[in-house]
């Protein structure tokens, strides 16, 4: 089959009736294939329409030939308009890429009363004020944040437990509203934290400032305790009423929620999606553990492989997709994000899934020293020793230092997915991401060996699994298609 990938992304193919637009194809089965062109458009293809395509003897109004044709495979002399159309939707996915970095981390402290064994931050005890983010440093990182050409700036405290030092966040928060005075961006603010310290006064601020909040759950009682351990063994009950009294003062669509997946959540994913849909989320973030920080020292990263974490995420999205079918609205939003660039002409801004790599541009960290990072797990991988993605600092560096730098615009260009090895010529690349700080943490290079990479490995049993289910059952689509358009 690999004379196919060649006619189709190189020849024109003169004895054919039809000019063939570039594209690449993979399997997505034993018997079907999934093509994509340039702007993500896909079919699915059976290895006779493949051959019959790639050698120009499809024939006009045949099914096949005209669905090809309505998602821009090919042209013909009816249709010179399908490419001015095929780079207009090139140009939208784009387009983001002009408004860089939207979402600015601010590491307010590296403070934390939880011991959470998959953390991914080297947390410091909640005494230790040294390692808390100072006036200066937050006044510098304003400045870098106001630099940011994105006419949406959201700014995000995370810690350790970022609302012990809660002084920091009022200073943020009434600084950047004064210089948005001015720059009059669409300003918006998220509180991360773990809701244990979280009280009236926290709340009222927030709410007189429509700061969201974002907080960990892990799923049921037994499982949250376990995941995340502190003082009183109480993380889950803490959790669960500092979630109930955030919606009470700030609304009930003002406070989400975040899981991550242990060795111990694997038997339990519907226990966990049950707890979600207990708490009234309307939806679920399955994510697997990170190769950073504690995750790696207490073993908890290595604790299960990707096959496992793929039985798991399967079982998960099958019981949420029965829930759908059966009249219950609930999402899974990785999923989600992934369906919006498989069916819509828009990007995510999840960093995960963008190309060229979200570091940088997709969100930036500012951490409690100045050090600025490329992404949040840039941070984490420092913590660890590795400094390869520190772009800089606030008190020494400035915005064309640091965003303009080797240390960023290196990585970008050597990860960027439609040029490097493994993933220029897969199906799938118009809808994954490049991850270098991934590669970087689990290989040594940006690019990473594809075969080896469980980036990789997910992200592509994902994709077949999503367009297998809206293959075999038009509900199914229906429902994907309007998760799509909800994230």
């Amino acid at each position: 089959m690999a004379k196919f990938r060649e006619q189709a992304q190189f020849d024109a193919s003169a004895k054919s009736a039809y000019t063939m637009l570039p594209w690449r194809f993979t399997p997505l089965d034993e018997e079907d294939y999934v093509a994509t062109n340039m702007a993500g458009e896909y079919v699915t293809l059976s290895a006779s329409e493949v051959s019959d395509f790639a050698g120009g003897a499809l024939q006009p109004h045949q099914p096949v030939y005209d669905e090809l044709k309505s998602r821009h495979f090919l042209i013909d002399d009816d249709t010179q308009v399908a490419i001015d159309l095929l780079g207009l939707k090139i140009r939208t996915k784009l387009a983001p890429l002009a408004n860089f970095t939207g979402l600015h981390i601010f590491v307010t402290t590296l403070r934390c009363e939880h011991s959470c064994p998959y953390c991914q931050v080297s947390r410091a005890n909640d005494d230790k004020r040294e390692f808390d983010m100072s006036e200066e440093t937050a006044l510098r990182s304003l400045d870098l944040t106001f630099r940011s050409p994105s006419p949406a700036i959201k700014i995000e405290f995370q810690g350790g437990e970022s609302t012990l030092n809660m002084p920091i966040i009022r200073f943020i928060v009434a600084e950047a509203l004064r210089r948005n005075e001015m720059a009059r961006r669409n300003l918006a603010f998220v509180i991360a934290t773990n809701l244990a310290v979280l009280d009236d006064e926290i709340l009222k601020f927030a709410r007189e400032h429509d700061i969201l909040i974002s907080t960990s759950l892990d799923g049921p009682a037994d499982l949250h305790n376990r995941n995340r351990p502190r003082p009183g063994k109480n993380s889950y009950e803490k959790a669960v009423e500092g979630i109930a009294r955030a919606r009470t003062a700030l609304g009930h669509y003002n406070v989400g929620a975040l899981m991550t997946t242990t060795a111990a959540s694997l038997p339990q994913v519907k226990a966990i999606i049950d707890e979600y849909i207990r708490m009234d989320f309307g939806g679920i973030f399955l994510r697997p553990l990170s190769p950073y920080g504690f995750a790696i020292k207490t073993k908890s990263y290595a604790s299960y492989d990707q096959r496992k974490w793929l039985e798991f995420f399967f079982e998960g999205l099958d019981y949420i997709i029965e829930l759908n079918l059966s009249g219950f609205e609930f999402i899974e939003h990785y999923s989600a994000m992934v369906l919006k660039k498989m069916l819509t002409p828009l990007q995510t801004t999840y960093v995960d899934l963008m190309s060229p790599a979200g570091i940088g541009i997709g969100a930036v960290v500012y951490n409690y020293d100045g050090v600025v990072y490329a992404s949040d797990e840039s941070r984490m991988l420092a913590e660890m020793g590795d400094t390869t993605f520190a772009l800089g600092n606030v008190h020494d560096d400035d915005f064309a230092d640091i965003f303009l730098g080797d240390a960023l615009l290196d990585p970008l260009e050597k990860s960027f997915a439609a040029s490097v090895p493994g993933c220029s010529w897969c199906a799938f690349e118009p809808w994954c991401g490049a991850e270098p700080v991934f590669h970087h943490a689990t290989q040594g290079d940006f690019v990473g060996k594809k075969p080896l990479s469980s980036f990789c490995t997910r992200n592509m049993a994902l994709f077949r699994g999503l367009i297998s289910r809206m293959e075999a059952n038009p509900e199914v689509r229906r429902i994907f298609e309007r998760w799509a358009n909800i994230i």
